[in-house]
């Protein structure tokens, strides 16, 4: 699991430097929860739609369903690809692969067939964690055209019915003496929000991962009395980390698991559970800050909201602490590890001005020009960064490692930023060909390689088109071989080439060609600039 071609490791020196700063203590994710257990037993720690777990019990279930998945034949250093939604059992399989030293792939259960396909054959997954439906999606159909074409996948398990594999509760068995994992092999893998078209999967240790929960709790600080509300997928890094869901349970705070971000249902727990913190992406906040001037529900408990995934403007910032009565605290990150606040105690023009500032004093950051010449503070340029808890390499992505860190160890973010003399960050653009829907990032590459196999489309780009609600929603500009192909046709052609919904584009505009630069490549600084001010193309 950590050879040179899986795992890129960080250099010793480095690795020294963060055990002797204290930062690195060599505590699992599996000891982490146990200590938690014997320090908040009876308090609640998880609750869902369909029950609550006391922090015994999670621990308990955690070990028994260890047991069951080792006597399954899953070991150490394991793949499992997970895809549930934010249900309790999300977080005890979690832990009970933690145990065991077996590595869960986070998949977002709005995942399809080309994603989850992708994603169990990179990481050689022997086993595949999936609900029987949701949001009124089947996923029997898509259970068997992963067992058709992943042939690594040896177990499938069901949250629900089962369709007759075992569910997550058979699976509950005695717990079985396992060793304690080296607490610098990977815990996790997650999934990059980048720009190629073949995921690429980001390996976190138990050593930085836990730090990055840790270092996050110092800026947004959780108690035994916090009620933490999930709202987002439980599988992305923010609600997981920062300091999320782990953040929660190592302090003895409980986790409130909303089934949707719906008003009716986030607003309806906050009352219920007098939810303190909460982290949600902007286009939810803006309905949460429409919604709060006429609701019924009581919003009082609300003492955080953060919001990331994507940048807040300001004049929606400056709408949450008099219309929800709660602090804003910007977050900015992503799950290749930096992850930049702002404090509890910033003044106002920095918590609605920025997206804040590295959270750890053992971060590095460059804010560099096209050359990889670092800019004058304030100008703007892309943010390289590397620390901590950000990662060294992909995992199996040696092509892809050398294009997406430095030979020094910096990781390009592909964000463009601004360095203000306080030491906060503006994001102000990307270098990524990505759109970011809602905090959803979708590769543009994916999305054109798809839509090019139809017979209908001769060339195609993939844009973001700015979108008051979204931040951005996907548009593609279709250079068609003869008659422009229907637009629902092709919506279906790429549903059925099991794309998941998210990616599909919601706009098609049909051009002769596409724009280029100087050198050839596509202009897509161009098709943006037709979204906003419609200019005629050439061709």
């Amino acid at each position: 699991m950590t050879t040179s071609t899986s795992f890129t490791p960080w250099p010793p020196a480095f690795a020294s430097r963060y055990r002797a700063a204290g930062l690195w203590t060599g505590v699992t994710f599996g000891r982490l929860l146990t200590e938690s257990a014997h320090r908040h037993g009876s308090r609640a720690a998880v609750v869902d739609a369909s029950g609550s777990w006391t922090y015994e019990r999670l621990d308990r279930e955690a070990h028994r369903l260890a047991g069951g998945l080792h006597r399954l034949g899953i070991g150490r250093g394991d793949r499992v690809v997970v895809q549930l939604p934010n249900v309790g059992e999300f977080v005890v399989l979690c832990f009970a692969l933690f145990r065991i030293g077996a590595v869960p792939v986070l998949a977002q259960p709005s995942h399809r067939e080309h994603e989850i396909v992708q994603l169990c054959t990179q990481s050689d997954a022997v086993a595949y964690v999936v609900p029987d439906r949701h949001l009124g999606f089947d996923f029997g159909p898509l259970i068997e055209r992963v067992r058709s074409r992943c042939v690594s996948v040896r177990h499938v398990v069901v949250h629900g019915s089962s369709g007759g594999f075992p569910t997550v509760a058979d699976l509950l068995d005695e717990p079985v003496p396992l060793a304690d994992p080296d607490p610098a092999d990977v815990a996790l893998l997650q999934l990059s929000g980048g720009s190629t078209s073949a995921p690429k999967l980001i390996p976190r240790t138990h050593d930085d991962y836990a730090y990055s929960v840790r270092a996050s709790l110092e800026v947004c600080p959780l108690g035994v009395d916090d009620r933490y509300l999930t709202v987002l997928p439980v599988a992305h890094n923010f609600p997981l980390s920062s300091p999320g869901i782990l953040g929660a349970l190592s302090v003895g705070a409980t986790v409130v698991m909303s089934p949707s971000p719906s008003v009716a249902d986030t607003f309806a727990l906050i009352e219920q559970h007098r939810v303190t913190v909460t982290a949600v992406v902007p286009p939810i906040a803006r309905v949460w800050l429409e919604a709060a001037a006429t609701t019924a529900y009581d919003l009082s408990s609300l003492r955080v909201l953060q919001v990331g995934g994507a940048r807040l403007k300001p004049a929606l910032a400056a709408q949450v602490r008099p219309v929800l009565g709660c602090q804003l605290q910007q977050v900015y990150g992503m799950a290749e590890g930096l992850v930049n606040y702002t404090r509890l105690d910033d003044p106002e023009d920095v918590v609605v001005g920025t997206q804040g500032r590295p959270m750890s004093p053992l971060d590095e950051i460059r804010i560099v020009d096209e050359n990889d010449r670092e800019v004058s503070v304030g100008e703007p340029g892309e943010l390289l960064t590397r620390g901590p808890y950000t990662i060294r390499g992909y995992f199996r992505a040696t092509e892809q490692n050398a294009r997406s860190f430095t030979s020094d160890g910096y990781y390009r973010t592909g964000d463009i930023v601004r360095l203000l003399p306080s030491g906060n960050l503006v994001v102000v653009d990307r270098v990524k060909d990505v759109v970011n829907r809602g905090g959803e990032k979708v590769p543009s590459e994916e999305v054109e390689e798809q839509l090019s196999r139809h017979p209908g489309v001769r060339d195609v780009a993939i844009v973001g088109q700015p979108d008051d609600d979204l931040g951005e929603r996907v548009c593609a500009f279709v250079v068609p071989t003869a008659e422009p192909p229907r637009i629902r046709e092709l919506k279906r052609f790429l549903r059925d080439a099991g794309l998941a919904a998210y990616k599909i584009p919601e706009r098609y505009v049909f051009v002769q060609s596409l724009p280029l630069t100087a050198i050839g490549k596509v202009s897509k600084k161009s098709l943006r600039a037709r979204l906003v001010e419609p200019a005629p193309l050439p061709g």
